[in-house]
């Protein structure tokens, strides 16, 4: 599993542990990525996503999954949502015509 959030695209993040005598040492800042399953309302189905903390708060504060992918450009989003978006908006159109 790839420690990067399938919707905003955080990742890991290198510094370092700085000790008192200053020594430094290098570590791994992991984000805080959970295993969700969010329904989509324009595909009828749920959808499996690895998602930051913060990014499940962006997708609840936009109206959910769907309104969110539509409202956000395709260049801001990683490769998996652009594919799931794509998904939507075929769909969507399917449902208009």
């Amino acid at each position: 599993m790839s420690r990067r959030c399938d919707v905003t695209g955080k990742g890991v993040l290198v510094g370092n542990n700085v000790s008192h005598a200053n020594n430094k040492t290098k570590r791994r800042y992991l984000p805080n990525l959970q295993e969700v399953t969010l329904l989509s309302d324009i595909l009828g189905q749920p959808v499996r996503l690895t998602v930051s903390a913060a990014g499940l708060r962006t997708i609840e504060h936009n109206g959910g999954l769907d309104a969110y992918l539509l409202t956000t450009r395709t260049a801001k989003l990683p490769e998996d949502a652009q594919k799931l978006k794509r998904r939507i908006k075929k769909a969507q159109a399917a449902k208009a015509a």
